[in-house]
């Protein structure tokens, strides 16, 4: 699988070379000799197997210990370029002008304190302008002159009537109005419209809910009353339908149906009332069955395009 041939002379060194360095023994994985087998022809084969495996180490040696052509270290470091004193003598520098600033404060603040503050170096000078007369003038002569402007001002009359504009739009809206289609609150009288069609609708929409309920509710109860007896009858054993004698010139009368059962609770509310069964005559033995009654009718739901 290596890709060597294992029966070529190169092979073969190659192989025990490999499983002899490793202790391996050769009969497990190849049937070769077990004797060494060297590169170059040998008359002690013992011989030549320490010879070559001295050489071997010897190579080895030197491989390790040969130094590289290309000096791939890192450079050196230089102090002066790593710190730079100059800037640091500068910052030093800086330093001690600020302490001692901070030494003559603080010495003076001492002084201050220790002496109640006192100082003598009051200055009585009074500032003075070699000008506030003119400008003083100027202003006046500016003050002046504003005044007289504000006064024209005032008393132009004005070229447009403000009056007349008024006049003039009262007018034109009564024009407006007399050709318009609607009045000015035309849409405030369809807003209260909408509004209290959506409010009947919803007045509707509840009524007929409640309506609802109530009419499911009363079928319920019914339902549960129509159970009850028969809950609590006893069983009566089948009875064969007996025909009664019909008279002549009367007309046949049907024979009795058996008791329907109690119909299930209606889905649609709206349901037609159920008309109460005729009594049929049975035979005097058997009681006589309730007729069911009449269910209430369901308010029916209102259009909402016919408010």
């Amino acid at each position: 699988s290596s890709g060597i041939n294992a029966e070529s002379h190169y092979g073969r060194e190659y192989f025990q070379h490999y499983y002899y360095t490793n202790n391996l023994s050769s009969s497990k994985t190849l049937a070769m000799h077990t004797s060494y087998q060297p590169l170059k022809p040998a008359t002690n084969k013992l011989l030549k197997k320490r010879w070559d495996g001295a050489a071997q180490d010897m190579h080895r040696k030197r491989v390790s210990a040969a130094k590289p052509v290309v000096d791939t270290k890192s450079p050196a470091t230089y102090t002066h370029l790593q710190y730079k004193m100059k800037k640091m003598q500068l910052e030093e520098e800086r330093h001690a002008v600020i302490d001692r600033d901070n030494r003559h404060l603080l010495e003076k603040m001492s002084a201050i304190m220790r002496t109640r503050g006192r100082v003598d170096n009051w200055n009585d000078y009074q500032p003075k302008s070699l000008n506030k007369a003119k400008r003083t003038r100027e202003l006046i002569r500016v003050t002046l002159e504003n005044q007289k402007i504000l006064a024209r001002i005032q008393a132009k009359q004005p070229q447009y009537s403000s009056k007349k504009w008024e006049e003039e739009w009262m007018e034109t809206k009564k024009f407006m109005k007399s050709v318009r289609k609607y009045s000015d609150d035309w849409y405030q009288l369809q807003e209260a419209e909408r509004r209290s069609k959506r409010d009947s609708k919803r007045a509707s929409r509840a009524t007929y809910r409640r309506e609802e309920t109530r009419a499911t509710t009363a079928a319920e109860d019914t339902a549960d009353e129509e159970d009850e007896p028969e809950k609590t009858k006893p069983a009566t054993p089948a009875k064969t339908e007996a025909k009664e004698p019909t008279k002549p010139g009367s007309p046949a009368k049907p024979a009795t149906p058996a008791k329907p059962e109690t119909p299930a609770k209606p889905e649609t509310p709206a349901k037609p009332t159920t008309p109460a069964k005729p009594e049929t005559p049975k035979e005097a033995a058997t009681p006589e069955k309730p007729s069911t009654p009449a269910k209430p009718s369901s308010p029916t739901i209102p259009e909402a395009g016919k408010e």
